[in-house]
């Protein structure tokens, strides 16, 4: 359930595939490994699709608008996101080495695109002030069904600190996820739990959870780990919530206390 790409190729990198590998996640997600000058154009007539900058300076352009984006720091920096429906053609021109992540699945229906600038995206801290802090991390969301219930997926962000915690307490949902995984520094390292199976994740992994299995993470001391998480909604069951593990929920008492008596 969890893949390791050693590294990004310059083109396209195939991380799952609706009729591929990975299928039962019902999304197309890959990324696009770009040189300076380097273009790509991206049409698809059955699937929305998702743009997300994860690195460099581009132009972007889709009916008749241009957006020129630039990140240096997926840690540091809110993201941009181009989100299209089906039949719109999207150009992308690199001005500087660049990755971007995209995210497609089937939709039939037609929606205005939408770009999400920094300034758009919604970004909270989970877990402050509980656990002794083991488990705050940043969660931002891109957009899912409060913000684009015309669409079939979700997209956002988590950073998780040095040796904490993130998705804890552990929970489930029948919709699957995605998880794609970037460290801050190369040999940095984390564990991904699967229902009942611990994977380790380096950068450039990813993560491929089946509807119904809790996915509780860690990143090792030392090393910052971010990942950009992506659901597919199923046709009438939408994803709108976390369901938490019965026997945790224990954690969620306020003033909870977790030492163990002495």
């Amino acid at each position: 359930m969890v893949e390791i790409l050693n590294q990004l190729n310059c083109g396209y990198n195939t991380m799952t595939q609706m009729d591929g590998k990975h299928s039962n996640m019902l999304m197309d997600i890959g990324a696009y490994k770009m040189k300076a000058n380097q273009e790509e154009s991206c049409l698809d007539s059955k699937k929305e699709s998702a743009f997300l900058l994860l690195y460099g300076e581009i132009i972007i352009e889709w009916q008749g608008n241009k957006q020129e984006m630039k990140r240096t720091s997926l840690f540091d920096e809110d993201p941009w996101c181009l989100h299209v429906p089906k039949n719109v053609e999207v150009k992308i021109t690199a001005v500087s080495e660049a990755e971007i992540l995209l995210e497609k699945t089937d939709n039939e229906k037609e929606f205005e695109s939408k770009l999400y600038s920094p300034k758009d995206c919604k970004s909270d801290i989970f877990g402050e002030g509980v656990w002794n802090d083991t488990a705050r991390r940043v969660v931002r969301t891109v957009f899912d069904y409060s913000n684009a219930p015309y669409s079939n997926m979700v997209m956002g962000e988590v950073i998780t600190f040095p040796g904490k915690w993130s998705s804890y307490i552990p929970h489930e949902h029948p919709q699957p996820e995605v998880y794609y995984y970037r460290f801050n520094k190369p040999q940095g390292f984390g564990c991904s739990i699967i229902g009942d199976d611990v994977f380790k994740v380096k950068d450039n992994s990813i993560a491929a959870i089946p509807g119904g299995l809790v996915h509780p993470q860690t990143a090792a001391p030392g090393y910052a780990m971010y990942y950009c998480w992506m659901i597919r909604h199923l046709d009438n069951n939408p994803w709108t919530d976390r369901i938490n593990a019965e026997e945790h929920k224990w954690l969620l008492e306020p003033n909870v206390k977790i030492w163990p008596d002495k």
